[in-house]
């Protein structure tokens, strides 16, 4: 593993998600004893309705498109999901495995989602589901401009992270799966390149959306911060303000 912040840099994060994209599904469920498709769908229930018929938006940080289910289910009109990811390994498995007869609805773009060139304006929606944490302060700053830039007035927007349940009398317990049993697991059953286990590094060091809520109120969004079970999960919903 890099040292310091080099954990953020895109290649490095690109780099852990190409090498465990095979088993990244049955590990995340399996390690997070299932809350995080719960909290998938939690995300996109909490995302205001962008009131238009047929709303097309970004999924960043799309990973292997495990909300696209929850987000075609609640908006069945949906036009284009338009995926941005940096691992060309996450994508594929989404493809093959996932959503190979949704595939005219996604449109996929691998690139860094804060280097990427998305249009102004272009978005009804933004969805983002457990990237939060592969970026540092600095970058989430970056990306709350992004979210606003590319949000249409009216549009709406809901992100969701694992977080530090901070105040919670099981928080040691959470840690001590973070910091021993996520690494354990990979060492025994999965002889992983430490990537499984970073994870829970990037989880650890997030700490939870607060901070991101501000971001985001910053660039003029309306915002609410949102906890789910016990803190475990934290996320940001809300929209952006038409012109009075």
């Amino acid at each position: 593993m890099m040292n310091g912040d080099d954990i953020y840099a895109p290649a490095f994060v690109k780099g852990v998600f190409d090498r465990c994209s095979d088993r990244y599904i049955g590990f995340s469920y399996a390690c997070s004893f299932g809350f995080t498709e719960r909290w998938r769908r939690q995300c996109v229930a909490a995302m205001p309705d962008p009131g238009t018929a047929t709303p097309t938006g970004y999924d960043l940080m799309a990973g292997t498109g495990e909300v696209w289910p929850h987000l075609l289910e609640r908006f069945p009109g949906i036009g284009r999901i338009v995926a941005v990811d940096i691992s060309s390994g996450m994508h594929r498995l989404a493809m093959a495995r996932l959503h190979a007869h949704r595939a005219h609805r996604i449109d996929f773009v691998e690139d860094d989602v804060l280097a990427s060139d998305l249009k102004d304006e272009s978005a009804d929606f933004v969805v983002s589901t457990f990237g939060l944490k592969t970026f540092d302060p600095a970058q989430h700053a970056r990306l709350a401009a992004l979210i606003a830039r590319v949000l249409k007035p009216g549009g709406s927007f809901s992100m969701i992270e694992a977080s530090d349940p901070k105040g919670w009398w099981l928080r040691p317990l959470y840690l001590f799966h973070l910091r021993v049993v996520l690494p354990l697991i990979e060492r025994l059953f999965l002889r992983g390149a430490h990537d499984f286990a970073m994870l829970g590094i990037y989880s650890a060091k997030f700490g939870n959306a607060a901070g991101m809520a501000d971001l985001l109120r910053a660039q003029g969004l309306e915002v609410e911060y949102r906890r789910y079970f016990f803190g475990c999960a934290t996320g940001v919903v809300g929209t952006k303000p038409r012109p009075a």
